[in-house]
């Protein structure tokens, strides 16, 4: 017998007894109020979360926030809400979006457990925009705030393939020294606009 054998032998006697894969039919965690549970979850994790009774009122809320007031460059991909200065369907590069401050983008839904926001690549023409712009702001339904990530895998569906991600607050980091620093990847920071 080999060392290489005797080694895997020695392995095959210790291995633990098979146990049978948990049963995936939950009960999983459900909140009081999911779009508060959101917010919190937000807050902790770097993000701000606004709710508006309906779209006309994400514009008077963005004019607040600094970030907006100063950004020169400007993406809206949602009807209503937001001032843009960059038309981002006439840019045939998604490099020409290098210098964009602040982009006001749409979420499919947000997933209470961890503020999560599922966003799709059909919904803009440069998905790009999600990561690369300064600062960004979702905006999704009331609606669409669901309680656990077990109800998010639920809703996606894959018949193709395509882009989709997770996006939950601004980027951030703490490979080095465990030292948190935001924005090191992606957005500085990230609003999300909850209506309804």
């Amino acid at each position: 017998m080999t060392s290489r054998e005797e080694i895997l032998s020695a392995v095959r006697k210790q291995l633990p007894e098979a146990v049978e894969l948990p049963d995936l039919r939950g009960p999983w965690i459900e909140y009081p109020d999911p779009i508060v549970q959101f917010a919190g979850v937000l807050e902790m994790i770097g993000g701000h979360c606004i709710r508006v009774p309906h779209v006309d009122a994400v514009q008077a809320e963005l004019d607040r926030l600094p970030a907006y007031a100063v950004a020169r460059q400007i993406v809206s991909a949602v009807p209503g809400a937001g001032y843009a200065t960059v038309a981002l369907n006439a840019i045939d590069d998604p490099h020409a979006l290098e210098d964009v401050d602040f982009a006001i983008l749409p979420g499919r839904f947000g997933v209470a457990e961890n503020a999560a926001i599922w966003i799709e690549g059909d919904a803009v023409k440069h998905r790009v925009i999600y990561f690369l712009c300064q600062h960004l702001s979702l905006v999704i339904r009331a609606e669409d705030v669901i309680h656990n990530m077990h109800q998010a895998y639920e809703r996606l569906a894959f018949s193709s393939a395509r882009f989709g991600a997770f996006i939950a607050g601004p980027s951030k980091t703490a490979d080095i020294e465990q030292s948190l620093v935001i924005g090191a990847h992606g957005p500085r920071s990230n609003t999300v606009f909850i209506v309804g």
